[in-house]
């Protein structure tokens, strides 16, 4: 059943039957109240006709012609019977009435049981032992309370046109409101419906809504796509990012071999070669980190352990010179008199070698002057790197999508590449709660800021 259905349906018919149950007990309390006081009204006339009778002690007949001058008491179609304490008729109403249940009500009347009051068909019937001047007399009361079932019709014609009116009112306000209500749920699941996930120019669903838990979902809901979003970009992206981060340790590999091939000495051979087998097996290294950043993509849980970053960059540093050994990365401690410790950190050795690295390659390839720096700034316990190079900087339009797949600047056009190695360096920063940020001083300096936390 839709949303819109539900509310629908359970509103009104809690409102409907919580409007029925009140107005019902409204109509059964006025109806015991118009009981109760006629029958009061009664009572009041059988103790008025028992004092005239006892007064005048004279027929019926003038007694009756007496009450019939007391229109106050008079009641529509009515009957009265007067006995005296020994049950004895004293005075009967001229009303051709009859009292069918007289004798059984009389019968049952005594000075303990003083009251007994029923039903004679539409009629109040009340039986009653009163006491008047030291004596006891029995009353027995038919009549018919026209005025009362008159404002109990009109009450009941009341209730039911405002039962209806509630039901009418209800049923439109329960429409209106599930459909303001529903309209953002049925929005969202058009959209859902259209959100095409292999298409990577998608924007964050966007939901016109007052209610904070359908913003709410809204935003869980475009994290959800987000996250789905860089995994699936990922499995898409997963072999260039392979080939790209295995070109540099394999073009060292042939480098050092080539090397190897022009030495004439076994020994030096040997050496050489031990050397290489040990970069080899680094290979297995690079494909750990993909493996390690596949296990971040899938929601499992990475291993860090305590590590010195600056023993992790100039592993880098040596790495970098023996495919470029013309390049020079000038390295620089802030302040003279750090503290040490700030060096230390919790990370993943695989991976945050691999950010570092890329973001190292990225200054030796764009770099005019085969020169680099690298500063480690410890001011205010917080550890800042700078990685800058001097050469081509980016337009303002190019900084936006620096770290998207494939993205190239005007300065990348003579370097090989697939644009991917920041998009690594970023996801593994992120993983590690640091913020990576670039910026550019003029237009013959770039600089990367890595902000460890």
């Amino acid at each position: 059943m839709k949303v819109r259905n539900k509310i629908l349906i359970y509103f009104s018919s809690t409102v409907i039957v919580l409007s029925a149950l009140s107005l019902v007990i409204v109509f059964i309390l006025f109806s015991a109240h118009r009981e109760e006081e006629f029958q009061q009204q009664q009572f009041s006339k059988i103790k008025y006709t028992v004092g005239l009778a006892e007064e005048f002690g004279k027929i019926s007949a003038e007694v009756s012609r007496l009450l019939d001058k007391q229109d106050i008491h008079d009641f529509y179609d009515e009957k009265m019977l007067i006995y005296d304490n020994k049950k004895k008729l004293v005075f009967s109403s001229i009303d051709s009435l009859d009292i069918i249940k007289s004798n059984a009500i009389l019968n049952k009347l005594s000075v303990s049981n003083n009251w007994i009051e029923t039903k004679e068909g539409g009629y109040d019937l009340i039986g009653v032992y009163i006491e008047h001047n030291d004596k006891g007399y029995y009353g027995i009361s038919k009549a018919y309370d026209y005025f009362g079932y008159s404002k109990k019709d009109f009450l009941q014609k009341v209730l039911v046109g405002i039962f209806l009116a509630i039901v009418l009112i209800v049923l439109l306000v329960s429409f209106y409101l599930s459909n303001i209500i529903a309209k953002p749920i049925s929005e969202l699941t058009k959209k859902i419906e259209n959100y095409d996930l292999h298409n990577e120019e998608n924007q964050p669903l966007q939901l016109k809504t007052t209610t904070s838990e359908l913003k709410n979902l809204s935003e869980k809901f475009n994290e959800l796509l987000k996250r789905t979003n860089d995994a699936f970009r990922f499995q898409k992206h997963s072999i260039q990012h392979i080939s790209h981060e295995l070109k540099t340790p394999i073009a060292v590999l042939v480098s050092e071999l080539e090397k190897i091939e022009q030495r004439e000495d076994i020994e030096e051979i040997k050496s050489e070669l031990r050397g290489q087998t040990k970069r080899a097996k680094s290979l297995g290294n690079i494909i750990n980190v993909l493996l390690q950043i596949s296990k971040i993509e899938t929601n499992q849980e990475i291993t860090k352990t305590p590590i010195r970053i600056d023993e992790i960059i100039f592993n880098c540093i040596v790495e970098i010179n023996s495919l470029y050994p013309e390049f020079n990365f000038e390295v620089h401690f802030l302040p003279d008199n750090l503290n040490e410790h700030v060096l230390n950190i919790e990370a993943n050795e695989p991976l945050i070698k691999q950010a570092f690295l890329n973001l190292m390659m990225n200054a030796v390839h764009y770099s005019d002057n085969q020169k680099g720096k690298i500063i480690f700034d410890c001011s205010f316990d917080e550890l800042t790197i700078v990685i800058s190079n001097s050469g081509k900087t980016l337009s303002k339009e190019e900084k936006k999508f620096l770290f998207s797949h494939f993205f190239r600047g005007k300065n990348a056009q003579n370097q090989q590449g697939f644009g991917l190695g920041l998009v690594l360096a970023k996801r593994i920063f992120a993983i590690h709660n640091t913020v990576i940020k670039y910026y550019s001083k003029g237009k013959s300096e770039n600089i990367f800021e890595v902000k460890m936390k």
